[in-house]
């Protein structure tokens, strides 16, 4: 199918960065709710709702979460009468994470009831690096456009960071509690742990690959990390300040040596981490110069993380 014929709808932030950075801006005619980036897809028809308030308090957004997949519903629904205007070529999903994005069996029971369009669904399921590299290049491949120049560019990106953190000392690579969640607590699970330790630094508590896991308070004093970096799902830089001084509330919060130490960093987790797409490598970048300050300096400070300004929990 020549390019110019493509509708495309994508219902993943990270598909639509995906498609934007292989050149098919133009063809994407409908995005989820949450997709935001690039820019210009901001005008583009909204194809899905969520369930869930996301203005919420944090353990509230969780206790709905748990809630909602308990009951077998689907976290978000697609507008199918939006989806049935528009006609697409392709919509392109993930089966990864529930709680993301609209569900892959959510999707086909859409496609299902389409009566005017017969669309060809692309779903992704990252979970490493490598896997957002491997769907970079099926996506490529189904929507007939050439994957290498934007793979490579994006490698060599990775490539120029690890070269200069691989001579490091075990001594000079920090241990790590990069949080996903923080009521409760949750570690960052799935590729965050391969980019902290490709910045320089030694993850802790999650698995690469694996979902993210919930953290006890006990383990994090415990374990007692010399680094923290807050990177909820979902939040922006300002959300994410609000949650982490809600955190410093906690009377263990002055214990930790991360905090004693000025080494509490929040992210901009909604447009950069969370998102397994070519902004992973932003990601990285950012990591790698919050870590190592003094080899890396790409200029994210103020837009996509910050220092946390520690201060001592009243009792």
């Amino acid at each position: 199918m020549p390019t110019s014929d493509l509708k495309i709808v994508s219902l993943l932030p990270s598909a639509t960065e995906i498609v934007a950075a292989l050149g098919l801006t133009d063809a994407i005619v409908g995005r989820s709710h949450e997709c935001d980036y690039p820019p210009e897809i901001q005008n583009r028809p909204v194809c899905t709702e969520a369930r869930l308030d996301a203005e919420k308090p944090s353990a509230q957004i969780d206790r709905d979460v748990r809630r909602l997949v308990k009951d077998a519903l689907s976290i978000y629904q697609i507008k199918i009468d939006i989806l049935e205007q528009l006609q697409p070529t392709h919509i392109v999903t993930q089966d990864q994470c529930d709680v993301c994005a609209v569900n892959f069996p959510e999707v086909e029971k859409a496609v299902a009831e389409l009566t005017r369009s017969q669309p060809k669904v692309i779903s992704l399921q990252p979970n490493q690096l490598s896997e957002v590299w491997a769907d970079i290049e099926r996506v490529a491949a189904t929507l007939g456009v050439d994957s290498q120049p934007l793979l490579s560019q994006l490698q060599s990106r990775v490539e120029a960071i690890q070269q200069k953190t691989q001579n490091l000392s075990l001594a000079d690579q920090p241990t790590v509690a990069a949080i996903e969640w923080t009521d409760p607590l949750m570690a960052s699970g799935n590729w965050i742990p391969e980019l902290v330790d490709m910045a320089g630094g030694h993850h802790l508590f999650a698995a690469l690959g694996k979902h993210s896991p919930y953290l006890e308070w006990d383990a994090l004093l415990k374990t007692d990390p010399q680094v923290m970096i807050i990177m909820p799902c979902g939040f922006d830089l300002e959300r994410t300040r609000k949650e982490t001084q809600q955190l410093s509330q906690r009377p263990e919060w002055s214990e930790l040596q991360a905090v004693r130490n000025k080494r509490v960093y929040i992210t901009d987790g909604n447009a950069y981490f969370n998102r397994p797409g070519p902004r992973l490598v932003d990601s990285l970048e950012i990591l790698a110069e919050i870590l190592h300050p003094e080899l890396f300096s790409f200029g994210y400070r103020g837009t996509g993380w910050d220092v946390v300004e520690t201060r001592h929990a009243t009792s």
